[in-house]
């Protein structure tokens, strides 16, 4: 247990300035595209979620049957399917939907008398699920008939960090003030950090006994440049050269 938890929180420490720097990524989206329409954020939200909940399912899905002698099709399906939904709808919607509420933000976008929770917060699996559930059954197809496969963790922060950016877009109402820009900057990088490290080592350590080995969720150039993030915002010396 010791070992697991120690993992973990070395997990998030290195992927903490990669994580900073996908945030940027996402307010620079928000500033570049504040007078978006509102259907246009929508839609394009509905295009960077389902590619994350993809991509999250194959992590998912990836470890857990590369850890576990339960190789059934039936168990890697469900460790896949609910930790991808979970954590996906975590991080795109319910974190950047508390940051609209926390910070004033227009959350009403489609609102009507009987609209409810799932279409004010945008939870994927509900508001669109024949397209958000497909995403994360192709996820696990992926993962269940190549496990193997290196996963490019970056593509995983940085379609979370988009995703939560055009939530946030559909929220402003096309009128996103630098106030507002500045306070999203904390909850873009909360609903990307804590959730992704939960989808890739937490969630599937909880069915597995043996110890989870980091390489077989991002390969090394990348576990590499979290390094180099790292050492560059502490002012230290440039990192050695990649392979």
């Amino acid at each position: 247990m010791r070992h697991k938890l120690s993992i973990i929180f070395t997990e998030l420490k290195t992927h903490a300035p990669f994580t900073l720097f996908g945030t940027f990524t996402g307010i620079v989206l928000m500033l570049v595209f504040r007078n978006l329409q509102q259907d246009t954020s929508h839609r394009m939200f509905y295009v960077f979620h389902p590619a994350h909940v993809v991509l999250s399912a194959m992590v998912t899905a990836s470890v857990f049957e590369l850890h576990t002698k339960r190789r059934k099709f039936i168990a890697v399906l469900l460790v896949g399917f609910f930790g991808s939904l979970g954590v996906a709808t975590l991080s795109d919607s319910l974190i950047p939907y508390i940051g609209e509420l926390l910070l004033g933000m227009h959350v009403h976008v489609h609102a009507h008398e009987h609209t409810s929770f799932a279409e004010h917060a945008h939870i994927g699996f509900i508001e669109s699920w024949y397209i958000v559930i497909p995403a994360a059954v192709a996820g696990v197809l992926i993962a269940y008939f190549r496990p193997k496969t290196k996963f490019p963790h970056a593509g995983h922060v940085l379609l979370s960090t988009w995703a939560s950016s055009f939530h946030m877009l559909m929220a402003t109402g096309g009128q996103l003030s630098v106030l507002k820009a500045v306070g999203s900057f904390g909850f873009l990088f909360l609903a990307v950090w804590l959730p992704c490290c939960i989808s890739d080592i937490v969630f599937p350590l909880l069915f597995v006994k043996s110890p989870i080995d980091p390489s077989h969720i991002h390969d090394q150039k990348l576990s590499q440049n979290c390094h180099s993030f790292g050492r560059l915002r502490t002012g230290s010396e440039r990192s050695e050269g990649s392979d």
